[in-house]
């Protein structure tokens, strides 16, 4: 049997109830009909909850409109671009919709990034316009004629419908506020053509390399975001269209932030945003407070949060952009009660190509036990594992890399169609897993962080999932290091987080003595170290190339 077969569709369940195996054909329309529709539908519902501030849908469609005049009004046309350079906010949901009902695409980023990297991102985005906040605008314009933008748009600390600008505004920035004042609340008449035309143009690879422009087309997300939670969720949704909420704790200008946030559009949710992804007591007070229908984290703010006192909860707890580890799972499932979900896929699937669903058969009561891992890929995505080095199929249950083909995958690397994929479509993940026999995918590392150590083959993640299970360990990056003394071999090295209030010392040769418990003893860290805080990336996860390249240093002057 192949891959091609997808023995992964006996396993479309919810509990009894039986998913579609297709979903075709796809409508080809713009991406911002989702939010038209729910503001059809769901009028005076709330699309944004921020601190205090809320917004309607029927308010958010017609920021979002108003914005794309104004946009027009610029002299932004279609296929322009405009770099989205805001923290978590309402402003960047309606600049993210009005951009796209522009027949513009937004390039997003985050406001962590160097000069150097805003540079890169929309200067070679070829941006024509920035949009910020006060508190960057002095930074944005001295980088205004290395980027190439013409115009910046610039919000006010405490939000558009807040407080004004309090700076002087020179000529070529224009106030958020004030635009969405002068223009009218009817859109612009653009022509999309869907699986062409990008609504999103973003930049991917910046901790492992340079960061490539990941072109999504307005077909490629909707595609995504129909394969997603509609299509999964689909027995239960009379009871969650236009009633739920969703709490998203993630970056809006990471492909996961901006795919839920657009989701949850879709469905007429309401979006509960974060201001500061990295403020753990913040997020359980509004766990506390308002019991969301899903929590969408990454694996190292579950790990924080499992630190907490939440509760029992009838939340789905929701994992995506980088493996979770089975022992921050079970704590998780623990405190909260319900088991972690997660998603699995890269910016290039727009963003999400595989799916677990027995985390939500369990927690609707419909399934005895959940299983860990990837989960299964989504309807008409097809997906196969090969091995690196011959490209052939490998057996079901043997690890190799994965490949991915469907609706979702991108149209290519910026500028050209089709980079970054084989001549028939499938886009290499550079992910390691296997398959099991319900057809479910576990990741077992990514392939460039895979270490060999002697021609041993040593998956990082797997070290990871050994050294978190030690009482005494908060948070734990293992990666590989040359090995001086044998050329083209790797050792593993760890650097480790403790828990302050663990009742016993911890030395390095603890760490490797539990390891040695349960790994291969080329497994073993040959190197261990001890920091006060590790190092993340502007999306929260572990910065692993980071830590890697500060060890190489370190090595070497020894």
């Amino acid at each position: 049997m192949s891959y091609l077969e997808k023995p992964w569709l006996k396993s479309y369940k919810l509990g009894p109830y039986k998913l579609e195996h297709s979903l075709k054909p796809y409508p080809e329309e713009p991406l911002s009909k989702a939010l038209d529709q729910a503001a059809q539908k769901y009028k005076k519902r709330t699309a944004i909850l921020f601190k205090d501030r809320k917004i309607s849908y029927e308010q958010l469609k017609n920021h979002a409109d108003r914005l794309a005049n104004a946009l027009v009004n610029l002299g932004v046309g279609k296929s322009d671009k405009v770099c989205v350079f805001l923290p978590n906010c309402p402003e960047a949901v309606i600049a993210d919709w009005g951009i796209i009902k522009a027949g513009a695409v937004v390039i997003p980023t985050s406001i962590l990034r160097t000069d150097d990297g805003l540079v890169h991102e929309a200067g070679s985005g070829e941006a024509k316009v920035l949009i910020c906040r006060e508190d960057q605008l002095s930074r944005v314009l001295n980088l205004k004629d290395r980027c190439g933008f013409f115009s910046v748009i610039v919000t006010s600390l405490e939000g558009f419908d807040q407080a004004e600008v309090k700076e002087p505004l020179q000529q070529g920035v224009y106030e958020f506020r004030q635009l969405l004042d002068d223009n009218d609340p009817e859109p612009p008449d653009i022509d999309i053509v869907s699986k062409e035309d990008l609504c999103e143009l973003a930049f991917t690879g910046g901790a492992t390399g340079i960061p490539k422009g990941v072109m999504i087309t307005h077909f490629n997300r909707f595609s995504c975001i129909r394969q997603g939670f509609p299509w999964m969720m689909k027995p239960l949704l009379k009871g969650i269209k236009g009633k739920s909420s969703v709490l998203l704790s993630v970056p809006l200008f990471h492909s996961y932030g901006r795919y839920m946030s657009q989701s949850a559009a879709f469905l007429g949710l309401r979006l509960i945003i974060v201001p500061d992804p990295r403020d753990i007591d913040y997020i359980v007070e509004l766990i506390k407070e308002y019991r969301p229908f899903m929590i969408c984290a990454v694996p190292t703010q579950f790990m924080r949060i499992a630190q907490k006192k939440v509760g029992r909860l009838n939340s789905i707890p929701m994992s995506g952009a980088a493996p979770l580890p089975k022992d921050v799972a079970d704590t998780i499932k623990k405190e909260l009660g319900n088991p972690v979900s997660e998603g699995y896929g890269l910016t290039e699937t727009s963003p999400l190509c595989h799916f677990n669903l027995s985390g939500f058969s369990k927690i609707t009561g419909f399934m005895a036990n959940e299983k860990p891992g990837l989960g299964v890929p989504a309807p008409d995505t097809e997906c196969k594992i090969i091995d690196q080095g011959t490209g052939e199929e490998v057996p079901f249950g043997e690890p190799g890399e994965i490949l991915v083909r469907g609706p979702q995958v991108m149209k290519g690397y910026w500028p050209e169609k089709g980079s970054g994929l084989t001549e028939d479509g499938w886009l290499h993940t550079g992910d390691i897993a296997y398959m099991d026999e319900d057809g479910y995918f576990h990741m077992t590392d990514r392939s460039k962080d895979m270490v060999n150590v002697s021609g041993n083959k040593v998956y990082t993640t797997q070290v990871d999932e050994v050294i978190f299970k030690h009482p005494a360990v908060v948070m734990a990056a293992s990666f590989g290091v040359p090995d001086p003394n044998v050329p083209g071999s790797e050792r593993v090295a760890a650097v480790i987080k403790l828990n302050k209030k663990y009742p016993e010392p911890v030395t390095e040769n603890d760490i490797r003595e539990y390891c040695r418990e349960h790994l291969a003893p080329y497994a073993v860290p040959k190197y261990v170290e001890f920091r006060d805080e590790l190092p993340m990336t502007v999306t929260e996860k572990l910065f692993k190339k980071e830590l890697r390249e500060d060890f190489i240093i370190k090595i070497t002057k020894e």
